[in-house]
């Protein structure tokens, strides 16, 4: 397993430019970056190149955040703006040189789940197979609805069943310990049950989404399943420091040791 910061939770102290050279003084060689779209191209590529970092993950461009848009991949009449989304992501996709997208689902617009869920599968196929001629995976993420109401893609089955119905070889789970801690019976299960399917893995603790140790995800467990099913892919701390985002990586120092099978 690879570890990489999601520099638009952490680091927030500092502006987004200077965050990759923070992140990777932290030790952090890989980042994420949720959406960059506010932010010139060419200085985001400027300041992963200076900081000698990768970015890994982006999201597809939301929607309108200001109006209330938490994702486009399931609202139904608004599949146009997915493709323009999935045109300006492969803009941003090519020049910071990610090996995955991120699509998030958004709140349905129709009150017939199964017509949410068409659009998202045949808005998926389409973006999925756009990011194939690039090499990058694409990823749904099921959210809590506790912390996205009326979020269409809520739970692990139902990610599941979408990534089968899209049937694409490059699409995958984002799988977040921080929503399947809240959402799934048990998270060790959680993550036997999305195996494969499991493209990349965010966590953070609950309650809060603060960092490691601060609330009750047991970490230990959670990453002994995933190295049981084979994981090795990117893992993204994606939560808000309690203080400084300097202070609070203790969890780092244990990180070794649930990314590797102990000697």
């Amino acid at each position: 397993m690879h570890l990489s910061a999601n520099i638009s939770m952490l680091f927030k102290e500092l502006p987004m430019l200077d965050r990759f050279a923070a992140a990777r003084a932290a030790g952090f060689d890989w980042v994420e970056i949720q959406f960059p779209y506010q932010f010139d191209l060419a200085d985001l590529i400027a300041a992963k190149t200076e900081a000698r970092t990768e970015v890994v993950m982006i999201n597809l461009p939301p929607g309108d955040l200001a109006a209330g848009d938490v994702g486009l991949t399931a609202v139904a009449g608004r599949e146009a703006e997915y493709r323009v989304a999935v045109e300006l992501a492969c803009d941003y996709a090519a020049g910071l040189g990610v090996s995955k997208i991120n699509s998030l689902s958004g709140r349905a617009s129709t009150p017939s789940r199964q017509e949410a869920l068409d659009v998202a599968i045949h808005n998926l196929r389409h973006a999925a197979d756009t990011f194939a001629k690039m090499e990058i995976d694409v990823m749904v993420e099921p959210v809590s609805p506790a912390v996205v109401p009326g979020f269409f893609l809520t739970d692990l089955r139902s990610a599941c069943e979408l990534v089968a119905a899209v049937d694409r070889p490059n699409i995958g789970i984002l799988f977040d310990l921080f929503h399947m801690q809240q959402t799934e019976a048990s998270l060790v299960a959680a993550v036997k049950q999305a195996g494969a399917a499991i493209g990349h893995v965010q966590f953070a603790d609950v309650p809060g989404r603060h960092e490691p140790g601060t609330g009750e995800v047991d970490f230990d467990a959670a990453f002994a399943a995933l190295r049981e099913i084979g994981f090795t892919g990117g893992v993204g701390a994606e939560y808000n420091a309690t203080g400084p985002t300097e202070e609070s990586l203790a969890w780092m120092q244990r990180f070794p040791g649930w990314a590797e099978e102990p000697a």
